[in-house]
């Protein structure tokens, strides 16, 4: 009788793990999969990328005002570093000469949504709204598609991951978080990101952080002077044949 027990106890286990292993393959969309996270299935976007060599991205979120912005274009263009920016339609709107500078010099352009919502509480409609206005408005003001999208807040859910995915855009996070936005001194916002770089990372900085352009040349030329590459994140990420785990790393599969 015992001996039946612990035979059924092990065939019960063996399920369970093989259980656990098939929710834990992707069913893939575009740009995020769902993974077997506890014991809830869910979605989780690109927070960093598996890379061998050491190559990371710096982006820019621009919700509000310009006032460091050409300082920031020029400590990029100083140090040969294509950046990946991500826009709010209201702030397109309202500064499209910078959108087209930005783009002009070289860089890559998201969408940051169109009103800088907590996304999650939104439903499939009004995030399709949220998401093909503000490209549309990118879109036409530099020809390029938009592909990239960063949620506002750093919120969001399934629905708007898989949202975001069937319209056919990567959705991105990030692993290394500057904290401009707290008006962190130069040096401190320069060391936060020093410290946390590792190939494959992500960081987030702001267009109008009060001390981000001070910040930025420290920042690249540290990064590259401990071996590190720029990339924007279009470029950093797989396209297809990956997968995410619930840390949210994009690996190539095996």
């Amino acid at each position: 009788m015992i001996r039946v027990l612990k035979l059924k106890t092990l065939i019960l286990t063996a399920l369970a793990v093989m259980l656990v292993t098939v929710l834990s393959v992707s069913v893939y969309f575009t740009g995020a999969y769902a993974v077997y996270y506890g014991n809830t299935p869910r979605l989780v976007p690109i927070y960093s990328v598996e890379r061998e060599d050491k190559v990371v991205s710096i982006s820019f979120d621009c919700a509000w005002g310009t006032d460091y912005t050409d300082e920031i274009l020029k400590a990029l263009k100083v140090s040969g570093v294509r950046a990946t920016w991500f826009m709010v339609e209201f702030w397109a709107e309202k500064y499209p000469d910078y959108v087209k500078k930005i783009d002009s010099a070289g860089h890559e352009i998201g969408t940051h949504s169109s009103t800088h919502s907590y996304m999650s509480k939104q439903n499939a409609e009004e995030i399709k709204l949220e998401l093909t206005q503000s490209s549309k408005v990118i879109e036409e003001l530099t020809g390029k598609k938009v592909e990239l999208f960063r949620p506002p807040y750093g919120d969001y859910d399934d629905e708007l991951i898989k949202t975001a995915s069937e319209l056919g855009y990567y959705t991105i996070q990030w692993d290394n978080d500057s904290l401009d936005w707290k008006d962190l001194s130069a040096t401190d916002i320069a060391m936060r990101v020093i410290n946390n770089a590792k190939n494959g990372s992500i960081i987030l900085m702001h267009n109008n952080g009060l001390h981000t352009a001070e910040a930025v040349p420290i920042i690249l030329e540290t990064l590259k002077n401990k071996g590190y590459s720029f990339v924007p994140i279009g470029e950093l990420i797989y396209r297809e044949n990956y997968t995410i785990d619930g840390t949210g790393r994009q690996k190539p599969s095996t």
